[in-house]
C-alpha cells in the first residue's frame, strides 16, 4: 500500500511570517519537521507543499522533496488535497510544518491503522493531556468510543467532570492520515457548523460521516505560532542534544 507523507508549509503566517524557514540549531524548522517524516518509515515519499518558491529552494538545500501548490487554499487540508490530485497513492499523512519537535514514532502511529486496516478511512493521533492544560483553548481534546473512534474534538476540557473523573482527558496530536477519496471530497464540501464553532478541520471529515480513528502516541512539547514560542522550541532542541 503506497504512503506520501505531506508537510504543508507557507511564508506567509500572518503571526511569524517566514515560519518554516526561521532557524532552529543551525536548520530551518521545516527541515526538523522532515527529519522526523523521514525516521517514520511509513511513507515511500516525504514531500512538503508550499505555494513559496523560497521554501522549494530551501528544501532542495537539505535533500527533500517541495510540490509547489496553490496560494489560494483556506486550510492545510486543502493543500494536501492538491497534493493527492497530483501524487496518486492509497494513504496520505498530514504532518505540520510548524511541529519541529514531532516525534517519529507519532507519524508512524497515526499512519499504521490505515496500512493494517482497509476499512479505516482517516485516523489521528493522541496523547494524555496535562492537567496545566486542560483549560487551554489552543489544546485540542478528544473523546473516543470503545472502538477507538474519535466521538467528537472540541478545544473545552471533554467529558465535563460533574462527577470525579473517572478516565483521563486526552489530547490531540495534530496528525491526520487519510485515504485517497476522503481527501479529495473534503475539497467539495462547505465549512459545516461545528468546524466553523471550534475552528476545526476534522470536523467537517466527521460531519460527512468520515470515521476517525485514534491511536495513541507521543505529545509535542509546543507548536510554533510566534517568534517566541521559536526560541522557547531552540532550548527544547538543544536540552534533547
Amino acid at each position: 500500500m503506497r504512503c506520501v507523507i505531506v508537510i504543508p508549509a507557507r511564508m506567509g503566517a500572518s503571526r511569524f511570517p517566514g515560519k518554516p524557514l526561521a532557524d532552529l540549531l543551525g536548520k530551518p524548522m521545516v527541515q526538523w519537521v522532515w527529519e522526523a517524516a523521514a525516521k517514520a518509515g511509513v511513507g515511500d515519499r516525504v514531500v512538503v507543499a508550499t505555494p513559496d518558491q523560497e521554501i522549494v529552494d530551501a528544501c532542495a538545500g537539505f535533500g527533500a522533496e517541495a510540490i509547489l501548490t496553490s496560494h489560494d487554499h483556506p486550510t492545510g487540508t486543502d493543500r494536501i488535497a492538491e497534493v493527492a490530485e497530483k501524487v496518486v497513492a492509497d494513504v496520505y499523512v498530514n504532518v505540520q510544518g510548524d511541529e519541529p519537535l514531532i516525534r517519529a514514532e507519532s507519524i508512524k502511529a497515526c499512519a499504521e491503522p490505515l496500512l493494517q486496516n482497509p476499512a479505516i478511512t482517516m485516523g489521528s493521533v493522541y496523547s494524555e493531556c496535562p492537567e496545566e492544560e486542560y483549560d487551554e483553548p489552543a489544546t485540542v481534546k478528544v473523546v473516543t468510543d470503545a472502538e477507538g473512534y474519535a466521538l467528537y474534538f472540541s478545544r473545552y476540557a471533554i467529558p465535563f467532570a460533574r462527577s470525579p473523573r473517572r478516565i483521563p482527558v486526552k489530547k490531540h496530536v495534530g496528525l491526520y492520515a487519510y485515504r485517497r477519496d476522503a481527501l479529495l471530497a473534503f475539497r467539495t464540501w462547505p465549512m459545516s457548523d461545528l468546524e466553523a464553532a471550534e475552528s476545526l478541520e476534522q470536523l467537517r471529515f466527521m460531519h460527512h460521516g468520515v470515521r476517525i480513528f485514534m491511536a495513541p502516541g507521543a505529545g509535542t512539547e509546543l507548536a510554533v505560532d510566534t517568534p517566541e514560542q521559536a526560541e522557547q522550541v531552540r532550548k527544547i532542541l538543544a536540552a534533547r542534544g
